[in-house]
C-alpha cells in the first residue's frame, strides 16, 4: 500500500545508510565523543552562523522536549504551549510526567499569537494569587507548527521580544525544521533562528534520519550538568556514532536541505491532484504535511488503497486527515493517490 501516514515511515535516506555501512566497523568512543559526532557538530556550528553554540544529539523529539523543558525550567514553573502544540497533544504527558505543568493558549492556525501570549504573561504577573500557581517559565513553539504552517520572521521576533522582556527562554521544536527552512513561503533562515530563540532543536528523525535530533544552545545557556539530565531522563545513546554519523551526512553537501526540498516539491503535486479532484484543505500549509477535509465515505474508500492519519472531525460527515510527504516520496505514489481518488468519484 502506498503511504502519506507520516514523513518517518520509511527507514533513512540511503547516503545515511551508506556512510552507516562505510563506518560500521570503525571502533570509536561512546556517548558522543566519537569523531563523526564531533565533526557533524561543528558543520551545524557553521550552518547556524554560531561559532559558539552548544549542540547535543539526542535520541527522538519527545526525549528532546521532556529533557530540555525539564532542565531548564524550575520546580515551580511551567511551560506555555499552544493548544495544539506537540507538548500539550501527543506526548503522552511527558512533560507533565517530569513534574511541569504544559500552560495552554489558544492558537492561530497552530501558532502562537503574541498579542495572546503578551495578556497573558502580562495577566499572570498581575495575579495577586500567582505565588499559589504554576510560574510561567518558558515558552514553546514549533516551527513547523503541528498543522504545517510557519511562523514569519516578524512573528518570531516578536515572541522573541515578549520573552526576554519577561526574562524566560523561548524553546523552538525543530522535529521538521528542514521543511520550514525551504518552504518557498518562509522569510525564516536557520541563523535567524539561532539568534531569536534561546534553543532549539533540529529534527533528524522526520527529516531522514533513521533517528536523532540535535539540540542546540545560542547563547551560552545551556543548563548544567545537562548530559546529566540527558542520560538521567533515558535519551543518551551508548552509542552515540549512530547520531553523530546520521547529522554529519545529512549536514554535508547540503542533503539535509535537499531532502526537505525533495518533500516541499512532492507535497505542492500532491496538492495539485486534491485541488484538481475537488478535495478542499482544513488549513493552508506551506510546508510537507498537508490536510484534507474528506467526506467519511471517502475516507474509509481511500484508506483501502492509501495510507494516511487520521486527525480529526470536522463534522458529522467530514474528517480531517493528514497526508505527509518526505524523502521516499515518488512521482509515483502521487500518481497512485490520483488513481485512487478518481476510481472512487467514478465509482460514487
Amino acid at each position: 500500500m502506498i503511504s502519506f501516514e507520516s514523513d518517518y515511515i520509511a527507514g533513512a535516506h540511503p547516503a545515511i545508510l551508506k556512510r552507516l555501512a562505510e563506518t560500521n566497523l570503525e571502533a570509536a568512543p561512546g556517548y558522543g565523543s566519537d569523531r563523526f559526532t564531533l565533526s557533524a557538530k561543528e558543520k551545524i556550528r557553521k550552518a547556524v552562523g554560531r561559532d559558539d553554540a552548544e549542540v547535543e544529539l539526542l535520541v527522538g523529539g519527545t526525549q528532546t522536549n521532556a529533557v530540555v523543558i525539564s532542565s531548564m525550567l524550575a520546580d515551580w514553573e511551567g511551560v506555555v504551549a499552544a493548544r495544539t502544540g506537540h507538548v500539550s497533544v501527543h506526548e503522552a504527558g511527558a512533560i507533565e510526567y517530569t513534574g511541569h505543568k504544559v500552560l495552554e493558549l489558544e492558537p492561530r492556525d497552530g501558532k502562537i499569537v503574541p498579542e495572546i501570549l503578551e495578556r497573558y504573561l502580562a495577566d499572570f504577573h498581575a495575579d495577586g494569587n500567582r505565588e499559589h500557581m504554576v510560574f510561567p517559565g518558558m515558552v514553546y513553539i514549533s516551527h513547523p507548527t503541528e498543522y504545517g504552517t510557519l511562523y514569519t520572521k516578524d512573528e518570531l521576533t516578536r515572541i522573541s521580544g515578549i520573552c526576554r522582556a519577561y526574562g524566560i527562554p523561548l524553546y523552538l521544536d525543530g522535529a521538521r525544521l528542514g521543511y520550514g527552512l525551504v518552504s518557498p513561503e518562509t522569510d525564516l533562515t536557520l541563523p535567524d533562528i539561532a539568534d531569536l530563540t534561546d534553543v532549539f532543536y533540529i529534527g533528524g528523525t522526520k527529516v531522514g534520519a533513521l533517528c536523532g535530533e540535535a539540540v542546540v544552545f545560542t547563547h551560552g545557556n545551556r543548563p548544567a550538568h545537562f548530559m546529566n539530565s540527558v542520560k538521567k531522563r533515558g535519551a543518551l545513546l551508548a552509542k552515540g556514532r549512530l547520531l553523530g554519523i546520521q547529522f554529519d551526512a545529512l549536514f554535508t553537501d547540503g542533503l539535509y536541505f535537499e531532502i526537505s526540498r525533495h518533500a516541499i516539491d512532492m507535497a505542492e503535486r500532491l496538492k495539485k491532484v486534491f485541488r484538481e479532484r475537488g478535495v478542499h484543505f482544513y488549513i493552508d500549509s506551506p510546508t510537507n504535511q498537508q490536510f484534507a477535509v474528506l467526506e467519511n465515505e471517502t475516507m474509509e474508500a481511500l484508506g483501502k488503497k492509501i495510507a494516511f492519519s487520521f486527525w480529526e472531525k470536522a463534522d458529522e460527515h467530514h474528517t480531517v486527515v493528514r497526508f505527509a510527504t518526505s524523502w521516499s516520496t515518488t512521482e509515483e505514489d502521487i500518481a497512485a493517490l490520483d488513481r485512487a481518488l478518481q476510481e472512487i468519484q467514478d465509482e460514487a
